[in-house]
Parts: structure tokens; C-alpha cells; sequence
């Protein structure tokens, strides 16, 4: 008779332990989740990513491991680049020094045919360095004309002509109308100069009689990198 009495308290026993064992392992599991969640909030508040370990704090990307300015700096196209490469080109050609008389070699042909209305000066650096030919020739064809022959200001290019080492310069220059009524004169030598250079340079006229000139009609355009810029047509 006392064995189902003491099955019966062995059971409420064993139930008791059962329920005080589950309530001590579920604050157990309590304590143990309570930590991650302390921890993910505290990444959160300082600004940085458990992941990666790189902090998130400026608000730029990490995803590619490069920020908003690296990406900036790896830009193709960059204006800021592009205006101090042509100061830079500017500066480096006010830094050229100006051709000299002792730098050229002058030298003329006729343009054209008869009757010869039309000169092509030539200006050959035939120095071992670079020089920057600014302005146009100073040309006095006549003893009795001191005066330097007008220029054509439509010819002027828009920047200096720097000529390396063997480069060329050119300048047309009128020398009548070509009538039979000019006052003309023969030329068989004249004098140029240069921009910042007073020497004279005495150039030979082409052709075994010289040329025509009629003082009253000569002019000359500015110094050109090529022989006709299409500005030289006077």
C-alpha cells in the first residue's frame, strides 16, 4: 500500500527539479544572449562596422575599400587638372627666350610669278635650342626710307611662334601692286630686325636684277609657323 505513495511523491519531486532545472537554463540563455546585444549596440553608437573592421563614422563607402575622394582623384577627366596644364604651358613658353639675330637665318624668295608683287621671308632657327619669335619682321627695303614697312595686324597669330632647333618661321611681305605706274625702286639687299634685337640683319633679294619696291605699297605680315595662314592675303 505505500508504494504508490511513494512513486506519487518520487514524481512531485522529480517535477519540481525538472521545472527549477528548465527556469536556471532559461536565465542561463538570458544572460548569455543579453551580451551580443550589448556588444551590437555599442558598434552601433561608436560608428563602426564589426564586419570589415573599418569605421563608417565620415558616411562614405567601404565597399570598395576606396572613399569618395580617392574616387575623385581617379577620375578621367578632372577640370582642375586640365587649367594647370595650360598655365603650365603658358608659363613654359613666356620661359622661352626670344630668338635672336644670332639664333636665325633670314632669308627671301619671290612668291608667285610676274610681276612679282610678293616676298616670303624665312626665319630658321639654326641655334642648338628653342627660341620664341614674337612680333613681325622690321624691314627697311630703302636708304631713303628709314621707316620700318607697316604690318598687317590680321596676319598676327594668336600665340608666339616658338621654333625648336631647325624649325622654320615665315612672313609675306608686299613689295608693289605690280602697275607699270608705280614709283618703284630696284632692292637688291634691305635690312630686318627683330622683336627685343636692334642688329641688322642684312637680307640678299632674290632674282639676278633684285625686286621692285614701291615704298607706298610695301607691308608685311607678322611671323607665322607656316608659310599662308590665309590671314596674309594682302
Amino acid at each position: 500500500m505505500n508504494t504508490p505513495l511513494h512513486r506519487t511523491a518520487l514524481l512531485a519531486a522529480t517535477g519540481t527539479a525538472l521545472v527549477l532545472s528548465l527556469s536556471a537554463c532559461q536565465s542561463a540563455g538570458g544572460v548569455r544572449s543579453a551580451a551580443p546585444t550589448t556588444a551590437a549596440t555599442t558598434a552601433s553608437v561608436s560608428g563602426k562596422t564589426t564586419n570589415s573592421g573599418k569605421t563608417t563614422n565620415s558616411g562614405k563607402s567601404t565597399d570598395s575599400g576606396n572613399t569618395a575622394d580617392g574616387d575623385r582623384g581617379t577620375t578621367p577627366y578632372s577640370p582642375r587638372a586640365t587649367v594647370a596644364s595650360v598655365t603650365a604651358g603658358k608659363q613654359a613658353t613666356a620661359a622661352t627666350p626670344l630668338c635672336t639675330s644670332h639664333d636665325l637665318s633670314v632669308t627671301a624668295a619671290r612668291q608667285d610669278g610676274p610681276p612679282y608683287t610678293h616676298l616670303v621671308l624665312t626665319a630658321r632657327n639654326t641655334s642648338r635650342h628653342t627660341c620664341r619669335l614674337t612680333g613681325f619682321p622690321h624691314i627697311q627695303f630703302l636708304e631713303s626710307h628709314k621707316q620700318d614697312v607697316p604690318a598687317v595686324a590680321k596676319s598676327k597669330p594668336a600665340s608666339p611662334v616658338v621654333l625648336t632647333a631647325g624649325a622654320p618661321a615665315y612672313a609675306a611681305v608686299k613689295l608693289s601692286d605690280g602697275g607699270v605706274d608705280e614709283d618703284n625702286e630696284p632692292v637688291s639687299a634691305f635690312a630686318v630686325t627683330l622683336d627685343g634685337d636692334d642688329t641688322v640683319i642684312t637680307v640678299t633679294a632674290p632674282g639676278a636684277e633684285g625686286i621692285a619696291v614701291d615704298p607706298a605699297k610695301a607691308l608685311t605680315g607678322y611671323w607665322t609657323p607656316e608659310l599662308r595662314n590665309g590671314a596674309d592675303d594682302f
